[in-house]
C-alpha cells in the first residue's frame, strides 16, 4: 500500500525546494533577455552598404548567446547544488531588512527625471535628480545640496553637450546654455 503526502505537506515541500533554488529565477531572468537580444538582433535591419566582415548585429547575437549560455550553466549548477553565497562586508549588516523607503524615493526621483527631461530639459531635470538622490540616501544640507546639484548639471550637460557632442535638452536653457 501506497501513502500519499497530504496537500499541505506536498505544498509545503514545494516551497522550500523553490526557496532553495531561488536562483533558478535569475537563470529565467537571464534566458529571457538572451532570447529578447537574440529576437532583436537577428530582425535587425541592416543596409547591405553599411555591412562588413563584422556588422552591427555581431555584438548582439555574441551578447544574447552568452546570455543563453550562461544561463544554462547557471541553471546547471544550481540544480546540481551550488548556492551563490550571501555577501558580507564590514559596511553591511546582512541581518537588516532592505531600506524601501530609500528605494522608493531613489526609483520615484529617476522616474520624475525620465519624464521631467523633454519638458524642462537636463540641466533643470538633472539638478532635480542629483538633489533628490542626495536627499535620498540621507543628506539633509538644505543650503548646500541643491547648489551642488545645480553646478553637477549643468557641468554635466556642458561636458556631454559641447564637449562630446552628445546633444541633451536644454529645455528652457537652451538658449541661454
Amino acid at each position: 500500500m501506497t501513502t500519499t503526502e497530504p496537500p499541505a505537506e506536498r505544498t509545503a515541500t514545494r516551497r522550500t525546494w523553490l526557496r532553495e533554488h531561488s536562483e533558478l529565477g535569475v537563470c529565467v531572468m537571464l534566458l529571457a533577455l538572451g532570447v529578447v537580444v537574440l529576437t532583436d538582433a537577428l530582425t535587425m535591419d541592416v543596409a547591405i552598404a553599411q555591412r562588413g566582415p563584422i556588422g552591427p548585429k555581431t555584438v548582439p547575437i555574441a551578447v544574447g548567446i552568452g546570455l543563453l549560455a550562461v544561463s544554462v550553466l547557471l541553471a546547471v549548477d544550481v540544480l546540481r547544488g551550488g548556492r551563490g553565497e550571501a555577501e558580507g562586508g564590514e559596511d553591511i549588516d546582512l541581518s537588516e531588512p532592505a531600506d524601501w523607503r530609500t528605494v522608493l524615493l531613489l526609483a520615484g526621483v529617476f522616474l520624475a527625471t525620465a519624464v521631467l527631461i523633454e519638458p524642462v530639459g537636463f540641466p533643470v531635470a538633472g539638478a532635480l535628480l542629483f538633489w533628490g538622490a542626495a536627499y535620498a540616501l540621507g543628506s539633509r544640507a538644505i543650503h548646500r545640496d541643491p547648489l551642488i546639484a545645480a553646478g553637477l548639471s549643468l557641468v554635466t550637460y556642458a561636458v556631454f553637450n559641447n564637449l562630446l557632442g552628445v546633444p541633451l535638452p536644454g529645455g528652457p536653457l537652451m538658449g541661454v546654455l
